[in-house]
């Protein structure tokens, strides 16, 4: 038998003392109470588990009740940490402890995973014996930056489920949401001072089908759709309610196929384009002028308007230089800005974005191509290719935050099975693998090692063409990310991990999460669990 029984919190806390003596059991005299900063917590509290249970619990203490008592005192800090909590179940009730509103957060996802999973439904569950062991926990997160990106590119989402993909990365302590609004395949974002982006640039005639290395037909049918800045404005209340903040991509110099459809003026050939309907790289590159330079520095000022987190993602992967290398225009601007060759001409253009950030109180962050042709003095890598881009970066005394496609793109295969596996992009990334990921290399020393700024995980969508195909290759191996990017290396245990994933996936049943579901080898391991 697992030496570890209920309760099955993921990511795994710091501290978890569990006594065997009993449980607190939620009731009609149970009161939620809190102290005045707590309230909104104590609030929706309240109504989440009035939902699940049908109880009308007390707002004060009951004689012969138990109280359920939430505190954030900012004179906890720095005893607790920026986003830690303690939480505290005995015979006196539920003591829950933060120094900060983001604490308390995860002080309630944990109270939340402690209770049977059937708390996670939203209609009461009559007759129901709603438990709470005694435990004592005491949690704080590794890293700071713990992140999810969706290509919403790609393949368009709806709002409804870009906001279940939040309540998933909250459940789950993530606290970063990148979204990958813009490509050549499509662009999502409403920008009022450039109708035509989404106009034109959100709809393309078709979608290949097949894989991309297979040659292939389209499927015939237009594909599109983009958020109103409304809808962004929402989404972005909707997440800082959650305790995570959104970092936009908008994608430059390359991967803007569907921008240069929609205005022409800003690519390097006279022969127009249309949004791409094909995977891979397209050639198609931004002519780095300087009225394509204040067009995306317009884009980049209403994008500030919408997102108020302090990072501005401006891509830089995969940008082609072959139209630039055919151009006198580009030839010409090269010696112009003194660059030595094309690698240098785009890290003056990111230059130039960063720039624009920085004088506007943002901070740019790129993929590792960044650093190719001298870092901007202010960015923030995003290590992709392999990890040696955040090491290197970390070594120079800039920040950056690891997310190799060797141990973090969800949207390759689960399994070397391919054949019993939906269509995906290349690769194979079984659980354990991203499980074992460990974002701070052996060899940064710990100077280097405060630049590590975290982790993330990356949902590409050439293949994700629904909702639900996100949430299958997204779940489980989202939960183990959780894990690397929460947890202290010290307490990551796969088989414990396995154990608690069994109690797990039942709140993802109870949640309507389409996830995929364990390997018979993966589940062998998790009875041997010890």
């Amino acid at each position: 038998m697992p030496s570890i029984q209920f309760p099955c919190v993921i990511p795994r806390p710091v501290e978890m003392r569990v006594s065997r003596k009993g449980v607190f059991v939620l009731g009609p005299d149970t009161a939620i109470i809190s102290n005045a900063a707590a309230e909104p917590f104590r609030a929706d509290l309240r109504d989440t588990l009035q939902r699940a249970t049908g109880i009308g619990f007390q707002t004060a203490k009951v004689a012969d009740g138990q109280t359920i008592s939430l505190t954030v005192d900012p004179a906890l800090f720095p005893k607790l940490h920026e986003e830690g909590y303690t939480l505290a179940v005995n015979s006196s009730g539920v003591s829950l402890a933060a120094a900060t509103g983001a604490g308390m957060f995860y002080a309630v996802q944990t109270l939340m995973q402690l209770l049977p999973p059937a708390i996670f439904g939203g209609t009461p569950r009559v007759g129901f014996e709603w438990k709470i062991p005694y435990v004592k926990i005491v949690d704080h997160p590794r890293f700071h930056w713990r992140g999810a990106m969706l290509d919403v590119a790609r393949h368009f989402m709806p709002v409804e489920f870009v906001k279940k993909f939040l309540d998933l990365m909250a459940l789950h302590k993530l606290n970063t949401f990148h979204w990958h609004l813009t490509d050549d395949q499509g662009w999502r974002i409403e920008i009022k001072k450039y109708p035509r982006l989404t106009e034109t640039g959100s709809w393309r005639a078709e979608t290949r089908l097949g894989h991309q290395n297979a040659s292939g037909d389209g499927d015939g049918i237009p594909h599109g759709g983009f958020y109103t800045q409304q809808e962004i404005r929402d989404i972005v209340a909707y997440a800082a309610a959650r305790n995570i903040t959104i970092v936009p991509e908008i994608d430059m110099p390359g991967h803007m196929q569907a921008a240069i459809a929609s205005y022409p003026e800003l690519g390097c050939l006279e022969t127009p384009v249309s949004v791409g309907t094909g995977w891979g790289v397209y050639p198609h590159i931004l002519n780095v002028s300087e009225e394509t330079i204040l067009f995306m520095q317009n884009v980049l000022a209403e994008v500030m308007d919408l997102f108020p987190g302090k990072f501005i993602h401006v891509g830089g992967d995969e940008a082609e230089k072959m139209h630039w290398k055919a151009s006198e225009a580009m030839h010409a601007r090269m010696r112009e800005v003194g660059a030595g060759d094309f690698d240098g001409l785009q890290s003056w253009f990111i230059r130039r974005m960063e720039e624009f950030l920085t004088a506007n109180g943002r901070r740019l962050v790129g993929w590792d191509e960044i650093l190719e042709g001298g870092l901007a003095p202010n960015a923030t890598v995003m290590a992709w290719r392999n990890e040696n881009a955040g090491v290197t970066a970390a070594l120079a005394g800039h920040d950056a935050v690891m997310a190799p496609s060797s141990h973090t793109y969800l949207d390759n295969y689960q399994s070397p099975l391919l054949a019993m596996e939906p269509i995906a992009i290349h690769g194979v990334l079984p659980l354990e693998k991203v499980y074992g990921y460990n974002p701070v290399a052996e060899s940064l020393d710990t100077d280097a090692a405060r630049h590590i700024l975290g982790v993330q995980c990356q949902l590409w969508s050439e293949y994700l063409t629904r909702p639900e195909k996100v949430e299958y290759m997204a779940f489980p191996r989202m939960c183990a990310l959780s894990e690397v990017a929460w947890s202290q290396a010290s307490r990551k245990d796969y088989r414990n991990f396995l154990v608690r994933l069994e109690i797990h996936l039942k709140r993802l049943d109870v949640l309507g999460v389409r996830y995929r579901p364990l390997d018979r080898i993966s589940r062998s391991k998790s009875n041997r669990a010890s």
